[in-house]
């Protein structure tokens, strides 16, 4: 954390300076132009002046006043993405396109004199353009206005004021410091853009190996998770087997343990005494009646939550608006049969083979439409569930087909599965229909 607060601090103070060292050499040579130009006229060599150079601003004080502004508007912009670089794209591109606008007149009002503002500019689009199309566009934009906006290039079919003419109006020694003092501050400038442009390198480089580093982590997090929900899945599925087998070894088999029993003394007393064999057969029949509420009673406790409070079709309906809503799918539910209500274990099993079906699409198959279909012929459901998935050319065995699959074979059904054109399910459910237990 400190050492990224250095070099954030370090690289603030990198950017102050590019900036100070590039309004030092703009609103240098303006004012440098304006003070040797009144003092010229002060000397009465104006006309020698004249003869000896190609060109001279006709304005030198509005030079000085226009440079100090667009350096101003240049330092506003620079405060403004500062303070809010974290916020506006559209502010941060506006001020962008202000200071690629004051460059290019600063150097058109200091007659091509200087140049290295739009260095300042170019810096700025590495650091605050994130779209890679655009910041190519613009870094070539500047390059070629860097390389174009060259005194020497232009002066060669125009007629420009010459720093450099200014300069020779001094004596010797002047012409000396202010030659070093020009050429000093122009390198320095070039240093600073240098050292400014590798510290951005540096930085995103760091920034892309944290990257890299957290998606790293991700991942390992994401398999690790994977491998904890399957191993959840599993022993969940282990508990819930057990605990069917424990009500069924205490339910059912007590009862048939009895049934058994009972039959065994009507056989010894069919031939003997008819009547205690007809006795003994009701009281068989009330046995096996008790042991059907008994299973009954444990796989009532296997029912979906929905199902305790909701009838089956809004069972349904509310699992499909939540996943309509929440992925972004559309499920579409159309049923012949009416009314969609059928015994408890059906319900259950019919609304567990559309919820694993609707995630089984999602899951696996990325679908984005989801057609479910119910129908009533010869007496049993069928049931389809069609998505518009990726499918699959092999059908792999997984919890959820093998889930479906053992849930339809407790009501006697059959279910298939087909990949080619998406994903089917396709279920035949004989249904009790109208048909209640004592």
């Amino acid at each position: 954390m400190g050492g990224s607060r250095m070099k954030r601090k370090a690289m603030s103070i990198i950017k102050l300076l590019f900036f100070l060292i590039n309004m030092v050499q703009a609103g240098g040579i303006s004012l440098f132009i304006y003070m040797t130009t009144k003092k010229i006229c002060e000397d009465d060599q104006a006309r020698v002046f004249l003869g000896q150079v190609d060109a001279i601003p006709k304005y030198p004080e509005m030079i000085v006043w226009s440079t100090l502004l667009l350096i101003a508007l240049l330092g506003c912009d620079m405060l403004i993405r500062e303070t809010r670089k974290e916020q506006s794209g559209k502010i941060i591109a506006i001020t962008l396109g202000i200071d690629l606008v004051c460059s290019i007149v600063l150097v058109w009002i200091l007659d091509f004199n200087y140049n290295g503002v739009i260095l300042l500019v170019f810096a700025n689009i590495l650091v605050f353009v994130n779209d890679t199309k655009i910041k190519y566009l613009l870094i070539g934009v500047a390059t070629l206005g860097y390389l174009v906006a060259d005194y020497d290039l232009i002066s060669v079919s125009n007629h420009l004021f010459s720093v450099r003419d200014y300069i020779q109006y001094y004596n010797e020694t002047q012409q000396q410091l202010l030659f070093s003092v020009y050429n000093i501050l122009g390198s320095l400038n070039i240093m600073i853009f240098i050292l400014y442009c590798i510290n951005i390198i540096n930085e995103q480089r760091n920034t892309i190996q944290e990257v890299n580093e957290w998606s790293r982590q991700l991942q390992y997090a994401n398999d690790r998770l994977k491998e904890y929900n399957e191993m959840t899945e599993k022993m969940a599925e282990t508990r819930e087997r057990n605990r069917v087998a424990r009500e069924i070894h205490d339910t059912l088999g007590h009862t048939l343990t009895g049934v058994s029993a009972g039959v065994d003394a009507c056989i010894a007393l069919v031939d003997i005494d008819p009547g205690q064999t007809k006795k003994q057969l009701e009281v068989i029949a009330k046995a096996v009646r008790g042991g059907i509420k008994d299973v009954r009673s444990s796989v009532s406790e296997l029912r979906a939550d929905a199902l305790e409070h909701f009838q089956l079709d809004e069972a349904i309906s509310d699992m499909i608006a939540e996943m309509n809503s929440l992925a972004g799918v559309e499920v579409v539910f159309h049923s012949e049969v009416k009314p969609f209500r059928f015994s408890e274990d059906e319900e259950n099993v019919v609304y567990r083979i559309i919820q694993e079906g609707i995630t089984n699409a999602l899951r696996h198959g990325k679908a984005t439409r989801i057609q479910i279909d119910a129908r009533k012929i010869d007496g049993v459901l069928h049931l389809t569930i069609q998505d518009n998935g990726c499918g699959c050319k092999e059908i792999k065995k997984g919890f959820g087909t093998k889930h479906m699959k053992e849930r339809v074979a407790m009501l006697g059904g059959s279910i298939h599965f087909s990949g080619e054109n998406g994903f089917l399910i396709d279920a035949r459910i004989p249904i009790r229909w109208g048909e209640e237990y004592d």
